[in-house]
């Protein structure tokens, strides 16, 4: 879709699409944020870098997700790179603090690089959406599916959600999600199951390193971090811009993406980039009938990892009280629009059926090779699928 005319925000702001962007954030800080903790940990920060990195990352994903929603009036929404703190757990733990992030700058400046010479875009736009649309919906499978199976160790809980959720589709579509999140706060706070008892109200206050580079540092954290954002994250985000219908310019988007995380990554910000799943949350029919009012849910978004980033880990800490199926039935719920959406895409085209199949499957495999997820396999195995069975067209 192309790009509307200027608007007012607050005009286009509803309940629904602040409801999304706080869903974002919790299912965003929930299912990944202790592995950030462990590639702090991994790489010498002590408690006082900890909540550095807490603060560069949310203000990092807050400015861009803010700043490049209002400009481009789409649903950019960013994170952290998941892989890329995981490979920092494993393979980051020999090499000095300041190594490190002299690599997250490198890495970043990289990224920026990318971004702005058009390059990455480039790649990009062979890609066909029926193949980003199946890769997609293979990224999101796993979470509308642990909507069922949270229900083996939380049935009452987890039934009344989805229960709340039928009946507002029936009723009152556009705050469905919102009614799901009160009940299911209001259960679990009845049994017993959230515990607040561990928060304490704290500021984060950013520490910066000194950056020094190595050539250890160089080919075992800047390059493979490099790659690994670029292929597991930011290839999957951009799939999700062009399955949801947005036609954001993508160039201008990875590069500011990677100037801010450059200004970040002294005090932590080891690496930022497009949002694939929680990006999701903000593009689907739940935050407003009309897609170009959902830029606001990315925004509010934004708001929340500001707030995230100014009192780091108490915020983390927050949203760890919540029990996990709790966390597994919303992040499910949210998205089941956005993964019925994607199939259809997928599958309209009988010409790219099979490949867009072959890239659902293998994504939603979840294989991971070379450190790289199962996005990135399932676009390629989808591209040499429809390479192999598609027809030259006659002269």
């Amino acid at each position: 879709m192309s790009n509307p005319a200027p608007r007012s925000f607050f005009a286009d702001l509803s309940l629904p699409a602040v409801v999304a962007g706080f869903i974002t954030v919790l299912v965003g800080f929930a299912s990944s944020a202790v592995i950030v903790f462990q590639a702090a940990q991994a790489v010498g920060a002590g408690q006082a870098e900890i909540a550095s990195w807490m603060w560069a990352l949310g203000i990092g994903m807050g400015v861009t997700c803010i700043g490049l929603s209002l400009r481009y009036r789409v649903p950019v929404v960013t994170a952290w790179s998941t892989p890329g703190a995981a490979m920092l757990v494993v393979g980051a733990s020999t090499l000095p603090l300041s190594d490190a992030i002299g690599a997250f700058v490198l890495a970043a400046v990289m990224g920026t690089v990318a971004g702005f010479s058009g390059v990455f875009e480039k790649a990009m736009r062979r890609i066909p959406v029926s193949l980003a649309a199946g890769m997609l919906a293979g990224v999101l499978l796993r979470f509308g599916l642990d909507v069922f199976v949270s229900v083996n160790t939380q049935p009452l809980l987890v039934l009344l959600m989805f229960a709340t959720y039928l009946l507002g589709r029936r009723w009152f579509p556009r705050y469905a999600v919102i009614a799901t999140l009160l009940v299911g706060v209001a259960m679990a706070s009845g049994k017993g199951l959230m515990h607040m008892e561990q928060v304490q109200l704290q500021m984060a206050m950013p520490v910066f390193t000194v950056p020094t580079l190595s050539w250890a540092a160089l080919f075992g954290i800047a390059l493979p971090l490099f790659i690994v954002t670029m292929a597991s994250q930011n290839v999957p985000g951009v799939a999700v811009l062009k399955a949801s219908g947005y036609d954001a310019p993508i160039s201008p988007v990875i590069g500011w993406i990677g100037v801010v995380n450059t200004l970040l990554a002294p005090f932590g910000g080891y690496a930022l980039n497009l949002a694939a799943i929680t990006a999701a949350i903000c593009m689907g029919r739940e935050v407003h009938e009309d897609p170009a009012r959902r830029y606001t849910a990315a925004v509010s978004a934004g708001v929340f990892y500001i707030v995230i980033g100014l009192f780091g880990a108490t915020v983390a800490a927050v949203f760890a009280a919540f029990p996990k199926e709790l966390i597994a039935a919303l992040a499910g719920i949210a998205l089941l629009g956005t993964i019925g959406n994607s199939l259809a895409v997928a599958l309209k085209e009988e010409a790219e059926r099979e490949p867009a199949l072959v890239t659902f499957l293998v994504t939603a495999s979840g294989l991971t090779m070379a450190g790289i997820g199962s996005a990135f396999w399932g676009l390629l195995a989808g591209v040499v699928t429809l390479l192999v069975v598609r027809r030259p067209s006659p002269r």
